[in-house]
This record gives structure tokens, C-alpha cells and sequence, in this order.
């Protein structure tokens, strides 16, 4: 028997567009968004997948739900930049994707697809919000799993428009893990990416690891999960959270949400082969590779949350290696 087809995949957490962002891109390009090191990742993967953490239109009004606090609303020019970059697939099922209402979701699925990006998460129905993104990378067929547990007021119906909803606090619903165990039988690869979990929470809850469980017990080949804008330890094929990508955030002198990581997981059909950490720092607006005292607080970070998963940390060339021990 010949070897299996290997595939790298570079998997970045939260990216917001709009307000300090979207300045930066009107001011300097894509090109302004990240370090030609960041770039030279993403555009070197076989496959490149972001949450995107906003709605890119230039239509809506913001949403006047209760607790609604924050809008994030990107330029049009942000899926070009997008792509630009190297990013080939992004996820939509957040509680930022309706952020200013459903005609700017319509936009934001229309802009991507315009600009070559698949994406998952969101759609003018249930059955178009809990579609996966098929993608091929590297000769493997890949498919691209989006759901949330954040904004129910948004999950997506019959007929009704929004996102893939999934409350994950009282066990996995069934219909997540069928779709999962049918993608399993036709795809290469299953990645599942759940926008789940509490803000600034340094580890995952236990229903979380529950969930993760259930993913990959029904076929996920990796989960690789966001929204605790903090990146979380590695369990197996468990990603836990991928922490954020770029964004104007304020920071937290003590979670450090500044400090962030872009995972490198190569991966075959059976399931992760080599997964590695970028090191990156998140400017006001721009993201680079994250050197010296900050390059060193990730990996203590990134090590001490691995150890209650079995996992260690080591250095290769500037990244970090994970491996279960």
C-alpha cells in the first residue's frame, strides 16, 4: 500500500475586520494586516481557515438585541484582502455574523464567494447555515464544519436566516453528529470548527471537552475550536481554541490576549500528524511573529495548558511542536 496524502493546514483563530482594521486596510492594504512572515504561513499551507468574526457590507444597521454590546462591520475590500493573504475558507457561525443584520450576512457570503473564499456557518436557511464548506486541498477532499453555541436569537430555521446554532451545555445535538459521521463516510478530511465557550476563559469547561469528545468519537477528524480570545491547550486532534488572529481589542495585561497562536496541524485521513504553533503578537490592527519575552510567555502559557492533556511542547526552527507524551 502507498502512503497516505498528507495536507497542511494552517488554522487561525478569531479575525474582526471592521473599526481599526478596516482603517488599517483603507490605509495600508493588506499587506498592512499582517508581517510578510504571517503571510508566508498562511499562503503556504495547502489550506488556510480563519473565523471571521465579523460581516463584511456596507449595508445593516447594528443589531439592538439585549446584552449586544459590540458591531463589527468590515469594507468590501476585506474578502479580497482575505484572500490576498492566503486565506482559502473562513467560518461564519459566530455571535458577530449578524452583527448588522441579515442583509449584511447576505453580503458578507456574496463578497467571499466573489473573492474565491469557501465558507461555513451562515446562509439564508438551516440548511445553508449547517452546510460545510467543501473544499479540495492537496489532492484530499475536505470538509469545513461551522457551528456556534454563542447568539440562539440568531440560529437559522426553516425559511429564517442566520447561524448554525448548537447548544452544546446540555449535551451534543444529534443532528451535529450525524452530519459529522455522514461528512466522515464521503470526505477525507472533517474539520470542525465550533465558535463556542465564554469570553477570556483560560481553559476549556468541562461540557466543552464533552463536546470534543462527541465530535471526534463521530468522525471529526480535527476539531479546532475559538471564542475565548485566548488560545487553550491541545488534546489528540483537539484544538481547544486557536485564540485570535488580528483584531483592535483592548488588552488584558494578565490573559495577555494579545499573545496569540496559527496553528500548522499536517494531517492525513486518520487524523493529525504534526501539529506546530506559530508564536504570534497581535498589534493594534496588525499581526506579526511574536519574539523574545512575549515569544516566551506563549510557550510557558501554551505548555502549562497542554500538561492537563498529556501533551508536550517543544522548540523546531522559531514554532513550537506539540506531541502527546
Amino acid at each position: 500500500m502507498g502512503e497516505r496524502k498528507q495536507i497542511r493546514i494552517a488554522l487561525g483563530g478569531d479575525a474582526m475586520l471592521g473599526r481599526g482594521v478596516a482603517a488599517q486596510l483603507a490605509t495600508t492594504g493588506p499587506d498592512g494586516l499582517v508581517s510578510g512572515e504571517v503571510r508566508d504561513y498562511l499562503s503556504g499551507a495547502d489550506l488556510a481557515v480563519l473565523n471571521l468574526e465579523c460581516c463584511i457590507s456596507e449595508r445593516g444597521r447594528p443589531w439592538e438585541g439585549a446584552g449586544k454590546r459590540f458591531h463589527f462591520r468590515a469594507p468590501p475590500a476585506a474578502a479580497a484582502a482575505l484572500a490576498g493573504l492566503g486565506v482559502s475558507c473562513v467560518t461564519l457561525a459566530n455571535n458577530h455574523a449578524l452583527d448588522f443584520g441579515y442583509a449584511a450576512l447576505s453580503d458578507t457570503c456574496e463578497r467571499l464567494a466573489q473573492a474565491g473564499i469557501a465558507a461555513a456557518g451562515a446562509g439564508a436557511d438551516v440548511t445553508q447555515a449547517r452546510a460545510p464548506a467543501l473544499v479540495e486541498a492537496g489532492g484530499l477532499r475536505v470538509a469545513v464544519v461551522s457551528v456556534t453555541d454563542q447568539a440562539p436569537a440568531w440560529a437559522a430555521g426553516p425559511g429564517e436566516p442566520g447561524v448554525a446554532f448548537a447548544d452544546f451545555g446540555g449535551g451534543i445535538p444529534h443532528w451535529l453528529t450525524g452530519e459529522v459521521a455522514g461528512l466522515a463516510s464521503e470526505a477525507d478530511v472533517v474539520l470542525v470548527m465550533p465558535h463556542w465557550g465564554p469570553n477570556l476563559a483560560s481553559s476549556p469547561l468541562p461540557y466543552l471537552r464533552s463536546a470534543a469528545r462527541a465530535l471526534v468519537g463521530a468522525g471529526a477528524t480535527l476539531v479546532a475550536g475559538h471564542s475565548a480570545h485566548l488560545f487553550h491547550g491541545v488534546s489528540g486532534n483537539v484544538l481547544f481554541d486557536l485564540g485570535d488572529f488580528i483584531d483592535d481589542y483592548p488588552v488584558d495585561p494578565a490573559l495577555r490576549n494579545d499573545l496569540s497562536l496559527l496553528f500548522l496541524v499536517t494531517l492525513d485521513a486518520a487524523g493529525p500528524v504534526r501539529v506546530e504553533a506559530v508564536p504570534l503578537k497581535l498589534e493594534y490592527a496588525r499581526t506579526g511573529i511574536a519574539t523574545g519575552a512575549d515569544r516566551d510567555w506563549i510557550r510557558g502559557r501554551l505548555a502549562a495548558a497542554c500538561t492537563p492533556f498529556g501533551t508536550r511542547v517543544a522548540d523546531s526552527g522559531g514554532r513550537f511542536v506539540l506531541t502527546a507524551a
